[in-house]
């Protein structure tokens, strides 16, 4: 042990400190969970709920989240005071809350619920003044109960420093106080993106996930309906989280099992759709390359974006409309596939009577805003009837009762039943980027180990990579969160960064944490990008085009001649709408 380490005494333990920005930093880093509503690593310090106090030598009672370590600090956790405090807090909370507790969306996954029942609270000392607010769910992908809110903050830091929307923030003062849009509009009425972080964050039911499940409960019901569902990458290795399997775990092979027992008529991966954009994608790439000057409005100045995250398509649409024209023409992997789903099985419909309704398992949030857009609907008809979450899923899982750890996996149906490690990875952030140089390189195994290392592959919310192709060098960024996505946009047009090729992604870590999966901390996501690599490793086929199912459905499938028409879409109209 180093003699100029800095430590503290925490509860009577030595906790040495290096660069930890604060004291609950330093007290898990022991082991002790101190509770809190308002503290999230990679936010602002809010310090609102007052729920992380602990005492110091002196007797202060002091917020641990708001202040730094200092050597030879001692603290105490757990005092008869600090018990008092934060149980007064809780009944203060609970005194303008509502307690329906059994019918609430977030019952057993509350934090204010827990925090109650780890303190014991029985009974509540003050009058319930719980406000009776209107509920916002005029979102296709979130609802807003302003009633359950506890001022905590995190989804307005969410909103307003990660994401850059800004859709949502404190408006009034003392008991009037809430979190609304400005001037109390419906959130569809502003300018939010869909991405659903607001409501990942939210400790309460104040903000949740839109579901539809009843619709789609009702659609396995009827007998004239053949229910085809597709599941996307990330969703195989964050399920099991719930049923106690490791982060990371894939369990796509289970997945299939369980939505047989469901009822689901035909089951597939979205995998097989992520291999059909990327042949489409990395086309458009090489085309803008050769002809950009001539094709776009400024030329090449700007890079061609992706456009597998309609929260991302969103935000450009409402925040940087000037740059749609380089976002990609593709569909997102769910809507390629959506397209080709109901285009198989319309001439089998119409000979049978019987209706397709495709059911989409996703991440993400602003996929169910997707789906419902008039730009994925073919005589107004979606290629995509329903999206649920990780979570719905979850949700119908436990409701029928299945025990997850203990069916048995199976395989996915015939027609579509194969796809790449490339289609894979797309639910990591750096994933789509990867998959594309896959298809445009050098068809060889060292290629692929470079491409594994150059760069693309990581957490963090900017990357930035160079990458050998043939005879020329693209300059490559990767995205994570919209924040990161606005200052570097800002780069771009001040001529500070020029890159080829920019893939964005709206939530912080990829599709790995989208708002539709169980909520996880950092290290539960780096868990889940490592399982989607290993995915990618024991998949035999490693690239795109090398998928025999998507060489059909050009040649002699649905594909054929109707490539463009069923893969790609035009969201230029709705901008200058």
């Amino acid at each position: 042990m180093a003699k100029d380490s800095k430590y503290m005494i925490i509860d009577g333990i030595r906790a040495e400190f290096t660069d930890e920005k604060n004291i609950l930093q330093v007290i898990h880093k022991v082991g002790i969970h101190v509770p809190t509503f308002c503290y999230y690593s990679d936010m602002s310090i809010y310090g609102a709920c007052r729920m992380c106090v602990v005492e110091d030598e002196r007797g202060s009672v002091i917020a641990s989240c708001s202040t730094p370590p200092r050597d030879r600090m001692v603290i105490r956790t757990n005092t008869s005071r600090l018990h008092d405090y934060r149980k007064m807090i809780l009944e203060l909370l609970l005194a303008s809350h509502c307690r329906d507790c059994t019918i609430c969306e977030k019952n057993g996954n509350c934090r204010l619920q827990m925090l109650a029942a780890r303190y014991r609270l029985t009974d509540i000392r003050f009058p319930n003044t719980h406000p009776d607010r209107m509920i916002d769910d005029s979102s296709k992908a979130i609802v807003r109960d302003p009633s359950k809110c506890i001022l905590c903050g995190d989804c307005v830091r969410m909103c307003n420093e990660v994401q850059h929307v800004g859709a949502i923030d404190f408006a009034g003062r003392g008991a009037d106080m809430m979190v609304t849009p400005a001037f109390n509009r419906k959130i569809a009425d502003t300018d939010c993106v869909n991405c659903g972080q607001c409501a990942a964050v939210c400790p309460t039911a104040a903000i949740t996930i839109k579901k539809n499940l009843k619709a789609v409960w009702k659609a396995l019901y009827e007998p004239d309906k053949r229910v085809v569902v597709q599941v996307a990458p990330a969703v195989r290795v964050a399920i099991g989280e719930e049923f106690g399997l490791k982060p990371g775990k894939n369990s796509i092979g289970k997945i299939f099992t369980a939505l047989r027992m469901m009822g689901f008529d035909t089951i597939f991966d979205t995998s097989v759709g992520a291999d059909l954009t990327i042949v489409e994608e990395a086309a458009e790439l090489v085309r803008k390359l050769e002809n950009g000057e001539k094709t776009y409005p400024e030329g090449n100045r700007f890079p061609l974006f992706t456009s597998c995250c309609p929260g991302w398509v969103r935000f450009v649409e409402t925040k940087h409309p000037d740059l749609m024209p380089y976002v990609s023409t593709c569909k997102s992997p769910m809507e390629m596939f959506g397209a080709v789903i109901k285009e198989y099985y319309k001439a089998a419909d119409k000979e049978s009577g019987m209706e397709t309704v495709s059911v989409a398992v996703m991440p993400c949030v602003a996929k169910k805003y997707e789906a419902s857009r008039e730009e994925f609907k073919r005589n107004n008809v979606p290629d995509v009837d329903y999206v649920i979450t990780t979570k719905e899923l979850i949700r119908m899982i436990k409701e029928l009762g299945i025990q997850f750890n203990e069916i048995e996996p199976s395989s996915p149906d015939m027609p579509f039943s194969i796809s790449s490690g490339a289609g894979v990875i797309f639910g990591v952030t750096g994933g789509v980027t990867e998959a594309a140089l896959r298809h445009v390189a050098e068809k060889d195994n060292e290629t692929l180990r470079q491409l594994e290392y150059s760069g693309v592959r990581g957490l963090e919310g900017v990357k930035v990579a160079e990458v050998e192709i043939g005879d020329r060098t693209l300059r490559i960024a990767v995205v994570n969160g919209l924040g990161n996505a606005d200052d570097l946009i800002e780069k771009i047009r001040a001529g500070e960064e020029h890159f080829d090729f920019v893939e964005v992604m709206a939530c912080p870590y990829g599709c790995i944490g989208g708002a539709g999966q169980p909520f996880g901390y950092q290290i539960v996501k780096e868990e889940r990008a490592q399982g989607m690599y290993k995915a990618d490793k024991s998949a035999i086929i490693k690239r795109s085009e090398e998928n025999p199912v998507v060489s059909q459905l050009y040649e002699t499938g649905v594909l054929k001649g109707k490539s463009h028409e069923l893969l790609h879409v035009n969201y230029m109209k709705s901008v200058e709408e």
